[in-house]
């Protein structure tokens, strides 16, 4: 945006702007008519100028070029995992993680034939396990993704309790000098783009004041930051939402004098996805992928059209990659780097983004802390007021899921075809604090249509 294009035109200011379209609008207010209020707290203006920046400065380090396509497995057999990733790999998979339940799996097995230089594999364990972290250290160019404050937030216990999880984790993180956030179970659970900004950050912030304590446990010039991360169908609220959470990162990261660049890796949420009219999920994955592109994602996995439904499977799988694989090679989303910078829209957005999210983030810490905060009960508090909302403009018809509650097909059937329960579960165990439930939008819709078939 730097070369000044019809120079021969005269400038138009904002001001002029405003003033024709308000004469346009014959009398009706301006505010009323034109400004979108969203649930983040922006107020989306009708046009954007040039004069709304001092400068338009960018300080991210990706690029939409670098971004690979992922494919997630999860290892229930070995000898097949490791057949899926090869396969997935020869269809044009360029990181495969492994989503893996037990420390008896073998990684030698897993990895066998397997180039991991030039594909890389992340490794994410159900279990807190030093056995199995040194099983996976022993390997060049395999990420290791532990998150023992998600999976408090997600399950509301720890793994083994706080201080074995602790130590377990130290030694971790002293092996692979990489820390990974889920930010994905903020969006997915119903919090809105504010909050999963803030959450991340004060969720990272925790690892990075205790490790603080113990500079030795970290080699912070090289130590890789990892955030997991959820996106919508608000497709440019989305790309600026990635690239707020890099510059707040880099923020962050100033403070701790650690390495300012972190890895985002992006899937499409599951909150929107529906059973019924379910090619619609294509739809959305779509364009949601597309925001992670253009938001400067470094790796993509996309949603299969029917996993919230269906086990796992080869058709659903290759769809879900050729998605990513016509975006970069057919739709040349590989080819202009960082194309939202300079959009005076997207660089509006992500300022408010960042600025409204540092605010928030800067209320936790002065409150406890985010791991205080989840003890309390606080953030799972403020993630269901976020839902609740959301949840009412979907039944009121202001939020639209197209085929579920608009346009509906009468004669779509369903019962017969759910391989998985696709509604949250309850699983009445004690836990010690209050876990954060993902749900989806259209579950109440769908559960009477169900009944009714």
């Amino acid at each position: 945006m730097s070369k000044t294009l019809f120079s021969d035109f005269p400038e138009i200011s904002s001001k002029q702007w405003k003033q024709k379209i308000q004469a346009d609008l014959k009398g009706a207010d301006y505010n009323d008519t034109l400004i979108w209020h969203t649930n983040e707290g922006i107020d989306v203006k009708p046009f954007y100028h040039a004069d709304d920046f001092e400068q338009l400065e960018s300080e991210l380090h990706s690029t939409a070029s670098t971004f690979n396509i992922g494919q997630t497995i999860f290892v229930a057999n070995t000898e097949k995992s490791n057949a899926n990733a090869i396969d997935a790999i020869s269809r044009g998979a360029e990181t495969i993680i492994f989503v893996i339940p037990s420390e008896d799996i073998s990684i030698e097995n897993l990895l066998k034939n397997i180039d991991t230089a030039s594909t890389p594999i992340i490794i994410k364990p159900e279990f807190l396990s030093p056995k199995f972290v040194k099983q996976v250290a022993s390997y060049d160019h395999v990420n290791l993704e532990v998150d023992i404050i998600g999976h408090l937030a997600r399950t509301g216990n720890w793994y083994h309790n706080l201080t074995d999880d602790h130590s377990l984790f130290e030694a971790t993180v002293k092996h692979t000098n990489t820390l990974s956030v889920d930010v994905g179970l903020y969006q997915n659970a119903g919090a809105n783009m504010i909050q999963q900004l803030a959450y991340a950050l004060a969720h990272i912030n925790e690892y990075l004041n205790h490790f603080d304590d113990q500079p030795n446990t970290i080699q912070k010039q090289s130590l890789k930051v990892i955030f997991n991360v959820a996106v919508g169908t608000n497709y440019f609220f989305e790309i600026a939402k990635l690239r707020a959470l890099r510059l707040l990162f880099k923020t962050i990261a100033n403070a701790y004098q650690i390495n300012t660049d972190c890895i985002i890796n992006v899937s499409p949420t599951k909150r929107n996805k529906t059973i019924y009219d379910y090619n619609t999920n294509m739809l959305r994955t779509t364009t949601e992928c597309m925001s992670a592109v253009l938001g400067g994602a470094n790796t993509i996995i996309n949603l299969p059209y029917d996993a919230i439904y269906h086990k796992s499977n080869e058709f659903a799988d290759r769809i879900s990659r050729n998605q990513l694989l016509i975006l970069k090679h057919e739709s040349y989303f590989d080819k202009v780097g960082n194309p939202s910078d300079g959009a005076y829209y997207i660089e509006s957005l992500t300022s408010q983004m960042a600025s409204k999210s540092l605010t928030l983030f800067k209320d936790i810490e002065a409150n406890g802390g985010f791991l205080s905060q989840l003890k309390e009960g606080t953030i799972q508090k403020k993630i269901k007021e976020s839902a609740i909302k959301e949840q009412s403009q979907f039944d009121t018809g202001d939020f639209v899921l197209l085929g579920t509650n608009k346009h509906p097909n009468p004669q779509d059937k369903m019962k017969e075809d759910l391989e998985l329960y696709p509604f949250v579960k309850t699983n009445p165990i004690k836990t010690l604090i209050e876990p954060i439930i993902e749900k989806r939008l259209a579950e109440t819709i769908e559960q009477e249509r169900l009944k009714t078939e």
